[in-house]
């Protein structure tokens, strides 16, 4: 007899062994790996007893030169081959980077669509370079557990920015992939962060996660409830991060000094010397009172001595607009989720750029209470996913009792006839989350559809992100509006989308995975929302200036199909009057009066009524040809 080995769902099959799962925090400025051992979240370090690793990589001619602190040593004697917050440039194009001063050598890859980075090693993509710094993390995992050869990590759950759109995502699984780990899950990093606070508090109720990184800034409300970890609303600005203040005081000191507003005068290693020196002073700044002036120096290339000083009071003047850009975000969030800042139990502060003391001070007085900041800014999105690494492997002991919903950060839909946007899952629904919708052919005998899935806040599909396109084919040759075609999103516990299309009497299908380009800018991500809500009046008069040019084309074409059949019914001046009021509405079509184009489209639907009547008529007069009268109540029977 054979025997099978069974085990509770989510729990080990083998109580006794653990499996080895961890939390990767992939960040712009630095990158850190967490797992359990000995009942407890420990931030694995590096032999040296580092724990966080600089998210830099060195190339040279042989391929990777260094990773981590060397590499950071090397940023401005090699400035070309260091790639630097490669976080940053996932997700974004040629055209939006070269906007912007970088030391690299930038080149399109047409063929993946993605930016490449041309180095000592060859070209390399922001995707294969995060596998770089990754497979760091992984073998530093590797050798915290004395795991051999022929043993590996059961797998990892990585954390994403909440903005991170569906491809920004996708970019991060392909470099988890390329460093040889397995993905258990991608989690939102304010939603990691709310795991390692809640699980350690016990408390319930509504929280905000008010994340600020080296590159990217998240806000979360989060409701915490019986163990539920419910993200209510999120938002985000994937431009704006620690970098900016670096940016924002090495700017000041070259103003300051005649040298110009921005980079474009420098070299690129005075860049990253400058950049770093700014680095090292915001964090000085830190441990001292308003007033208190700190000064260092900093050489340009040709020996050029310049004195950088600076007070925390000036440094958080000159920032104040950054940190109000984060407030602003925040505002929407809670607005998003129907509450005052009231309402909250407390402000969970993520990420090493919170550690500002200006920063710090206005968000105590935007939400009316002190920050909680009783775990490490920086380790704590790790711990978070490592609890969360802990579970999905199966090592979920008793009492732990607890389940993460997420959010979709945009909404998903599709394009309707006229270029309209068709929303199927709004955004902050929580996902996993599986949505269908029917939808009808526009004309007589249709018997393929496209599908076009896009992804924003717009009304307009021109205003909105285009993630697939997809046909459908096969659909029978009915009349305009039989058709049934159920169109299927599936969002998975990863924000990966799956979308199907099925005709309902013939059960034709097509599906799409959502494999989208990388090509999305940073200033889309963030402005796809705020664009919503800015444009939100005009969206609306432009969606039904679009449906009243719709119906004005269907009645239009329903009009002439009809006249070509049965035009004979018609008398001459019926028919002119008919022709005539098309005509109008025709001219009508390409303008911008919606009214006039709805009244219109009203008054040729009322000279048509007692044509379609006529019409009616003479089918029936058709159908009941040749037929006697118990003929048809004896076929009405049956």
């Amino acid at each position: 007899m054979a025997l099978l080995q069974i085990a509770e769902p989510g729990q080990s099959a083998a109580p006794h062994q653990r499996r080895i799962a961890v939390g990767i925090d992939l960040g712009t400025t630095h990158s850190l790996v967490a797992a359990m051992r000995s009942g407890s979240i420990d931030v694995l370090p590096d032999a040296s007893g580092r724990v966080l690793l600089p998210s830099v990589v060195r190339y040279g001619l042989q391929g990777v030169v260094a990773v981590g602190d060397e590499a950071l040593e090397a940023a401005a004697s090699d400035a070309k081959n260091t790639i630097v917050s490669v976080k940053r440039l996932m997700g974004r194009g040629l055209q939006d980077i070269a906007a912007h001063s970088t030391p690299y050598d930038l080149v399109q890859d047409d063929a993946h669509a993605m930016i490449t980075l041309r180095t000592a090693a060859g070209l390399r993509t922001p995707v294969e370079i995060s596998a770089d710094i990754l497979r760091v993390l992984h073998q530093r995992a590797r050798e915290a557990f004395g795991l051999g050869a022929a043993d590996d990590l059961a797998g990892a759950v990585i954390t994403v920015p909440a903005y991170f759109d569906d491809a920004q995502r996708q970019a991060t699984k392909d470099a988890a992939r390329l460093a040889g780990l397995e993905v258990l899950r991608l989690i939102n990093e304010p939603t990691a962060a709310a795991l390692a606070y809640g699980l350690d508090s016990g408390a319930e109720g509504l929280y905000a996660v008010f994340d600020l990184g080296g590159g990217t800034f998240d806000m979360s409300v989060l409701r915490l409830s019986r163990g539920v970890f419910e993200v209510v609303a999120t938002g985000g600005d994937t431009a704006l991060g620690g970098d900016d203040f670096d940016h924002a005081l090495a700017q000041h000191w070259l103003s300051g000094w005649g040298l110009g507003h921005d980079f474009s005068g420098l070299s690129s290693s005075e860049r990253r010397r400058l950049l770093r020196l700014a680095r090292l002073q915001k964090e000085h700044l830190t441990q001292l009172q308003p007033h208190e002036v700190i000064q260092a120096e900093w050489m340009r290339d040709d020996g050029a001595v310049y004195v950088a000083s600076i007070s925390r009071e000036a440094f958080d003047q000159m920032t104040a607009a950054l940190i109000q850009r984060a407030l602003a975000v925040s505002e929407r969030v809670l607005d998003d989720a129907g509450i005052q800042a009231s309402a909250l139990m407390g402000i969970v502060l993520v990420g090493g750029s919170t550690r500002m003391p200006g920063l710090r001070i206005a968000v105590e007085r935007a939400f009316g209470q002190a920050p909680i900041i009783g775990l490490d800014p920086d380790r704590v999105v790790a711990i978070g996913a490592a609890l969360q690494a802990n579970s999905l492997a199966g090592n979920r002991s008793e009492g732990e009792d607890w389940l993460l919903l997420d959010v979709l950060p945009l909404s998903l839909g599709l394009e309707t006839m006229g270029g309209l946007t068709e929303k199927i899952i709004p955004r902050n629904t929580p996902i996993p989350v599986a949505r269908a919708q029917e939808f009808t052919t526009f004309k007589d005998g249709q018997t393929a559809m496209s599908i076009h899935v896009v992804q924003g806040e717009r009304e307009l599909v021109s205003e909105c992100r285009s993630l697939a396109r997809f046909e459908l084919r096969g659909i029978p040759p009915l009349s305009a509006g039989a058709a049934r075609i159920r169109v299927s999103f599936q969002v998975d516990a990863d924000g990966l989308l799956s979308v199907t299309a099925k005709e309902q009497s013939t059960g034709v299908e097509a599906s799409v995975s959502v494999k989208p380009s990388y090509g999305l800018t940073d200033a889309q991500v963030a402005d796809m929302l705020q664009a919503g809500f800015s444009s939100a009046e005009q969206d609306m008069q432009a969606r039904s200036l679009r449906e009243a040019q719709v119906d004005a084309q269907r009645i239009l074409e329903a009009v002439a199909s009809a006249l070509a059949q049965d035009g004979d019914l018609l008398s001459a001046s019926e028919r002119a009057e008919i022709d005539q009021a098309m005509s109008q509405l025709r001219a009508t079509c390409g303008g911008t009066d919606r009214d006039e184009l709805r009244d219109r489209t009203k008054r040729l639907a009322g000279l048509t009524d007692d044509f379609a009547a006529r019409r009616m008529d003479r089918a029936v007069q058709r159908a009941l040809a040749g037929q006697t009268i118990d003929g048809v109540l004896d076929n009405a029977a049956r």
